[in-house]
C-alpha cells in the first residue's frame, strides 16, 4: 500500500501528472479472488515480485480466459514508494485484453512511456525507473505461473541495462556498427545508462553483473585486434620462412627473420600510422614454447593498448602465421 505522500516541493516537477494521480488513485489497485475469476470463467494466476534494491514489492492478479488465452480482468497490490503503485497501475492495465504472449512483451519502457503526459518527456526522474522494471519482471512471472515455465523461459539474451531493457549483445552490435568510443555515446544510441545508471561502472544504485565501461574497453580492444588481423591473410606467404620446416624447427636467426618479415608487412604500417612502432628484443623457446620479447617505440611505449587489445592482435597474427606456440611478451 501506499507510504504517504512524501514527495514535496520542486521534486513534483519530475513526475508527470498521470504518475501523480495513480500515486493517488490508482484504477487498478486491489486483488481478484477464485469467485471473481470463475465469474467471469477465467483462470485466477497471482505472481509476486520484489526488487532488493529499495525493499518495494508487488503482486499481480490476472483473470485468464483458458480457450483464448486472453487476460479478462488484471488487479495488483503494491508494497512501496508512490511510484511503485504508479507503475503497477499502468502495468495491470496494459495487461487486460492482452493474450498472456503479448503481456509478456510489455516492457518497462512501454510502461513509462504509458505513464508519460508529453510522448518527449520522462514520467519519473531516472532513479526512479527501477519500479517499472519491477513491474516488468512480475508480468513474466505472471505468465511463466500461466504457462508452467520458469521466468527465465522469458529471456532469450543478457540484459545490461534493466531500466532500458537494453541487452549485451546490442551493445556489442553499436559500439561495433558505430565506431563508438565513449560510454555517452552507447546511451545516446540505445538509452542504456540514461536512467539509474547502475550499469554504466561499478558503485551505482544496483550492483550488475555487466557495466558499460568494462563493455566499452573489451569490444574496442576486439576491434583493435580485429583491424591489425584484418590485413593478414589466413595462410601469409613471403615470409621467408623455409615451408619445408615448422618455425620451431628453424635456428633462432631464420625464426627472427620470420618475425620481422610478419611484422614489417602486417603490423609495423598499422603502429605507424598511429605514430608508434616496434623492434624485436629476443627470441627464447622453452619446452613447448616460443616467447618473443619486443619493445613499443614511439607513441606505442606510452599507449595501454600496448598491453591489451595491440598485444592480442600482435600475438594473434604470429601465431596463425608462424606457430601457435608462441608468446608475445613486451619489455
Amino acid at each position: 500500500m501506499a507510504k504517504g505522500n512524501l514527495i514535496s516541493g520542486n521534486i513534483w516537477e519530475e513526475y508527470s501528472q498521470k504518475v501523480q494521480n495513480a500515486m493517488n488513485a490508482p484504477k487498478n489497485m486491489g486483488e481478484i479472488t477464485e469467485e471473481d475469476a470463475k465469474a467471469l470463467g477465467c483462470k485466477l494466476i497471482i505472481a509476486d515480485h520484489g526488487a532488493e534494491s529499495c525493499g518495494d514489492a508487488v503482486r499481480l492478479y490476472w483473470a485468464v480466459d483458458e480457450a483464448t488465452d486472453i487476460i479478462k480482468d488484471a488487479k495488483f497490490k503494491s508494497f512501496g514508494c508512490g511510484t511503485a503503485i504508479a507503475s503497477s497501475d499502468y502495468m495491470a492495465e496494459l495487461c487486460k485484453g492482452k493474450t498472456v504472449d503479448q503481456a509478456v512483451k510489455i516492457t518497462n519502457i512501454d510502461v513509462e512511456k504509458a505513464m508519460r503526459d508529453d510522448p518527449d518527456i520522462p514520467a519519473v526522474p531516472p532513479q526512479k525507473m527501477h519500479c517499472s522494471v519491477m513491474a516488468y519482471d512480475v508480468i513474466k512471472a505472471a505468465a511463466a505461473s500461466y504457462k508452467g515455465v520458469d521466468p527465465d523461459h522469458f529471456e532469450d539474451e543478457i540484459i545490461v541495462c534493466e531500466c532500458a531493457r537494453v541487452s549485451l549483445g546490442t551493445v556489442k552490435e553499436v559500439i561495433r556498427l558505430n565506431d563508438l568510443t565513449t560510454v555517452e555515446e552507447i546511451t545516446q544510441y540505445t538509452k542504456a545508462g540514461a536512467f539509474c545508471k547502475s550499469c554504466i561502472k561499478p558503485g551505482g544504485h544496483e550492483k550488475r553483473e555487466y557495466y558499460l565501461v568494462d563493455i566499452l574497453a573489451e569490444v574496442r580492444s576486439e576491434m583493435e585486434a580485429e583491424r591489425m588481423k584484418a590485413i593478414a591473410d589466413a595462410k601469409i606467404s613471403g615470409s621467408g620462412v623455409d615451408s619445408d620446416l615448422s618455425f620451431e624447427e628453424l635456428t633462432v636467426v631464420k625464426q627472427l627473420k620470420a618475425v620481422e618479415a610478419i611484422i614489417d608487412e602486417h603490423v609495423r604500417p598499422m603502429l605507424e600510422m598511429d605514430g608508434g612502432n616496434m623492434e624485436i628484443l629476443d627470441i627464447k623457446s622453452e619446452e613447448s614454447r616460443i616467447d618473443i620479447y619486443i619493445r613499443y617505440l614511439g607513441a606505442c611505449s606510452g599507449c595501454a593498448s600496448g598491453a591489451t587489445g595491440t598485444l592480442y592482435a600482435i600475438e594473434n597474427i604470429l601465431q596463425e602465421s608462424l606457430s601457435p606456440n608462441i608468446r608475445v611478451i613486451p619489455v
